[in-house]
C-alpha cells in the first residue's frame, strides 16, 4: 500500500526498525450513520489513512492516500474548509486537497445534521456516479459549465468572509447535483418529501431573515447523495434554528429531546410568532430520526490520554466508556 511505500524510504532504528513487517490490527467505528449520504467513508478512510501515517511516522500531503479509499475523504484529512483539485493527470495524482480557511474562519460557525433516514440508501454513491456519467446530459453541463463558476465564486466568498453568498452558492449547488441525480437513467432519488420539508423551511427562515435585514443570520443547507440534510448555521441563530426544527420535526413518544438531539449540549432559544408560525406550516411529527448538532472540525488526531480512547487498550476492540472525540 501507498503508506508502507512512502514509509519504506525512512530509516527505522530502535524499537521501530522492524516497523514495515508489523502485523496491525485495525478497529473502526462510526458515532453516525454509515452508508446513508453523511459522507461516512470520508471520515472512516481520512482517519484510517491518518492513523497509519502515524504508525509508519509517514510525512507530508496525504490527502491523494485517502482519496484512494474514497474521493472525499481526501478533504477530511484537513480541518476547516478545504478545496479538493480535481486535477489534470491521468494517474490522478494531482487530484489533492488543499486547506483554504481554519475552523474558526467564519467564527462559531454550527452544524445541525437532519437525520431523515439512518439507513443505507438504495443505490450507493459509487454506483450512482457511474450511472451519472454514463446517461446524464445535465452533469456534463455541471462539469464544464456552472462547477467551474461556482467554485470560484465560493473561494471569492471565503476570502472576503461573505456569509450570505456563501449560503447561496451552497445551496445551489446541493440542489444542481440532486438535479443532476433526477436527470441520470434511471434516475438516482436520494432526496424524500421531508427532505424537501427541512429545505423549504430554510429557505423561509433566510426569507424572513433577509426581510429583517439579518442576512448574515441566514443559514443554508447541503445534501450528499443521501435524504439527511447538513444545515449550517452561524452561532448567533443556532439555538434558534435548532428550535425552529424541534418545533416543525418534533420527536414522538417515547424518544425524548436529550436522545433525539445528539452531540452538542445546548438549550434551543425561544421562537417568536413568526417562526413558530413557520415551523407550524411544516410540522411533521417523528418524521426526523434525530438531530445531530455539531461544529466545524480541525481533522484528524491522536488521542494521547487512555482515558479518551476509543478502544480498550487491551484487547484493541471498541471501548464502550471511550470517548466520542
Amino acid at each position: 500500500m501507498e503508506i508502507r511505500r512512502r514509509a519504506s524510504k525512512r530509516k527505522f532504528e530502535g524499537p521501530d526498525k522492524n516497523v514495515l513487517s508489523w502485523h496491525l490490527h485495525i478497529c473502526s467505528e462510526n458515532n453516525f450513520p454509515t452508508a446513508a449520504g453523511l459522507a461516512s467513508s470520508a471520515a472512516g478512510y481520512a482517519c484510517l489513512v491518518y492513523a497509519l501515517g502515524q504508525v509508519y511516522g509517514v510525512e507530508g500531503d496525504l490527502s491523494p492516500v485517502a482519496r484512494q479509499g474514497s474521493g472525499s475523504a481526501c478533504r477530511s484529512i484537513y480541518g476547516g474548509l478545504v478545496r479538493w483539485y480535481k486535477g489534470e493527470a491521468d494517474d490522478g495524482s494531482d487530484s489533492v486537497a488543499r486547506p483554504i480557511a481554519p475552523p474558526d474562519h467564519f467564527p462559531d460557525l454550527q452544524v445541525i445534521i437532519c437525520v431523515v433516514n439512518a439507513g443505507r440508501k438504495k443505490t450507493g454513491s459509487t454506483e450512482g456516479m457511474k450511472q451519472t456519467r454514463a446517461t446524464s446530459s445535465l452533469m456534463q453541463h455541471r462539469i464544464n459549465t456552472s462547477l467551474p463558476s461556482r467554485i470560484e465564486s465560493m473561494m471569492k466568498a471565503i476570502k472576503e468572509k461573505d456569509w450570505p453568498t456563501f449560503c447561496d452558492l451552497t445551496v445551489a449547488d446541493s440542489n444542481e447535483m440532486h438535479a443532476v441525480c433526477l436527470d441520470t437513467f434511471p434516475p438516482c432519488v436520494y432526496m424524500t418529501d421531508t427532505s424537501h420539508a427541512v429545505s423549504s423551511l430554510m429557505h423561509q427562515y433566510n426569507d424572513l431573515k433577509t426581510t429583517q435585514g439579518n442576512t448574515n443570520h441566514k443559514v443554508c443547507y447541503t445534501f450528499d447523495a443521501g435524504p439527511n440534510a447538513c444545515i449550517f448555521a452561524p452561532g448567533a441563530v443556532a439555538r434558534e434554528v435548532l428550535a425552529l426544527l424541534l418545533h416543525a420535526f418534533p420527536p414522538t413518544p417515547p424518544q425524548s429531546r436529550e436522545e433525539y438531539v445528539k452531540g452538542i449540549s445546548s438549550q434551543p432559544a425561544c421562537l417568536s410568532k413568526e417562526l413558530k408560525s413557520l415551523a407550524d406550516d411544516h410540522l411533521q411529527s417523528g418524521k426526523l430520526q434525530y438531530l445531530i448538532h455539531t461544529k466545524v472540525g480541525d481533522g484528524p488526531k491522536v488521542l494521547t490520554d487512555p482515558a479518551s480512547s476509543l478502544l480498550d487498550l487491551t484487547t484493541g476492540l471498541p471501548n464502550p466508556s471511550g470517548s466520542n472525540a
